[in-house]
């Protein structure tokens, strides 16, 4: 009996268009939630092609702020002498400190002071002088490479914000079509079986 009602069901819901209209509006959620997922896959995968991207300019930023820590000291004495003496042994340091004594020793062989005490302290100021000049342009080329770095950083940060936002407003948009695709189908048979009902009334009435 009750496959005989589900049979009648079916051809009723057939003739009244209930049944289509029940398929059509699952189908139709279905998509719905598909569009959805890949959406958020696709948000996915643009966020983590954009941490890729980022990764080497946020390591170098990370690098840098390292380095400009040790230059003034708050990566303890150790690395801060490491730091400085990355800058002496350096060609720069060497070639600036080269020319600038030997420009010093001409001028002072020129003016008849090379053997003078004024000689003999401007080439005692002359290397510290360089270094600190050195250590500030280091310091001040390094701070280029932090800025970036935090710049990346807060990018990819502000970008992961938006990228959860979309997700989050993607699964909503899944689950509501689900949802309404699973009410759509319980109002069909609903429908279905009030359709039956009236059909039955109608016949009685005859």
């Amino acid at each position: 009996m009750g496959y005989n009602m589900s049979f009648i069901g079916d051809i009723i819901g057939d003739i009244t268009g209930a049944k289509s209209a029940g398929q059509a509006a699952e189908r139709g959620a279905a998509t719905q939630a598909a569009a959805a997922e890949k959406g958020i896959e696709e948000q996915r995968r643009q966020f983590d092609k954009l941490v890729e991207l980022m990764a080497p300019y946020i390591q170098a930023g990370t690098g840098a702020l390292d380095q400009q820590q040790a230059l003034i000291g708050l990566g303890g004495p150790e690395a801060e002498r490491a730091a400085i003496e990355r800058i002496t042994g350096g060609e720069t340091f060497k070639a600036l400190t080269a020319q600038g004594e030997e420009a010093l020793l001409q001028k002072a062989s020129a003016t008849g002071g090379l053997r003078g005490g004024n000689i003999q302290a401007a080439l005692s100021r002359f290397r510290p002088s360089l270094l600190n000049s050195l250590i500030e342009q280091q310091y001040g080329r390094l701070g280029g490479l932090t800025q970036l770095g935090q710049s990346s950083a807060t990018g990819q940060a502000g970008s992961g914000l938006t990228s959860a936002s979309n997700i989050s407003n993607l699964l909503a948009n899944k689950a509501a079509a689900t949802a309404g695709g699973q009410v759509a189908g319980g109002s069909v048979g609903r429908q279905m079986f009030s359709d039956v009902l009236g059909i039955g009334k109608t016949i009685a009435a005859f």
